[in-house]
């Protein structure tokens, strides 16, 4: 590995990584040049998060993979106990109980020449699991953002439901907010409304209540389900609609929820600063919440604390 390279955690710099049954290390750990992710995006994936030994939601993610795999009709797709015992050999393999990331990826697989015709893949699928010490991408005290002038996949295009590779939608987005100087990008539907950001979903907070975009043309993500549990158990009024982007500006609070970004506050949109321009009561208790909520109803790794 290069000197200039510099790792986000060091001990990355010897992680294994699984691909369809091996253990590689990181300079070793590659997928031919015919394969489906390489030729077209053509792959599906999960992120998940390991807390104290519990990854959380793991069936639902795995549900997802597989949800996202039959739309794209893959042929020869591992099943979820078989994707779960590649993922414990990994963590184990790597002694990972905690402040972990892991990014599931399931390719349509190799072809037999270059080409976009899924008849071309005639080997299964392709399996990895990447497992990297990483804390979350965004910091829990806020972040600045902009709305995006590339507005988000629509079910007329592309639907958003299907977990794919082919991110550059959400990319295009992220290299606005870069040029511009923030974290992150909000996407707007073809309609206008807000739909999500280029990797999180979205909640405002207007007096105690707390409104979400519609799935209409988002991810409806996982950790978004569990805020909506969550405030429904505390008897928070939770609103799935159409939001406009003045909504935002003038709320209360606004956050964000994901596997990689957890909650984390937007304090500033578009120049307009949210509120008091810090974190509000409503976000620091989902905070709280949200990380006893993943532990309680996370799936206990398999085997024990590395020492």
């Amino acid at each position: 590995m290069g000197n200039s390279m510099k790792l986000i955690d060091e001990r990355n710099a010897d992680i294994l990584i699984y691909i369809n049954g091996e253990l590689l290390p990181r300079n070793e750990a590659k997928i031919s040049v015919f394969d489906s992710a390489v030729q077209g995006g053509d792959a599906v994936w999960e992120g998940l998060r390991v807390y104290n030994g519990r990854i959380a939601a793991l069936n639902d993610h795995l549900q997802r993979l597989q949800n996202s795999a039959k739309a794209l009709m893959f042929k020869d797709v591992p099943s979820i106990k078989e994707v779960k015992e590649a993922l414990f050999k990994t963590l184990e393999a790597n002694g990972m109980w905690d402040q972990t990331h892991v990014r599931l990826t399931l390719t349509r697989g190799e072809k037999i020449t270059s080409g976009m015709n899924p008849s071309l893949n005639q080997s299964g699928c392709t399996l990895i699991v990447l497992a990297e010490w990483k804390p979350p991408v965004y910091s829990n005290s806020g972040i600045k953002v902009i709305t995006s002038s590339i507005r988000r996949n629509s079910p007329h295009f592309l639907d958003s439901k299907i977990h794919h590779n082919n991110l550059l939608n959400n990319i295009l987005a992220i290299i606005e907010a870069n040029v511009s100087g923030v974290d992150s990008a909000i996407m707007l539907d073809n309609n206008g409304f807000i739909s999500e950001t280029n990797d999180t979903n979205i909640f405002i907070v207007i007096k105690g209540e707390v409104h979400t975009p519609t799935g209409d043309s988002c991810l409806p993500g996982i950790t978004r389900k569990m805020i909506i549990d969550i405030a429904q158990n505390e008897g928070i009024k939770v609103l799935e609609r159409n939001i406009s982007i003045s909504e935002l500006y003038s709320a209360d609070e606004v956050f964000t929820s994901g596997t990689m970004g957890e909650i984390t506050p937007i304090l500033e949109a578009d120049g307009r600063i949210i509120s008091q321009g810090n974190q509000g009561s409503i976000t620091k208790k989902m905070q709280l919440l949200h990380s006893e909520y993943a532990f309680k109803n996370g799936e206990s790794v398999p085997f024990q604390k590395p020492e």
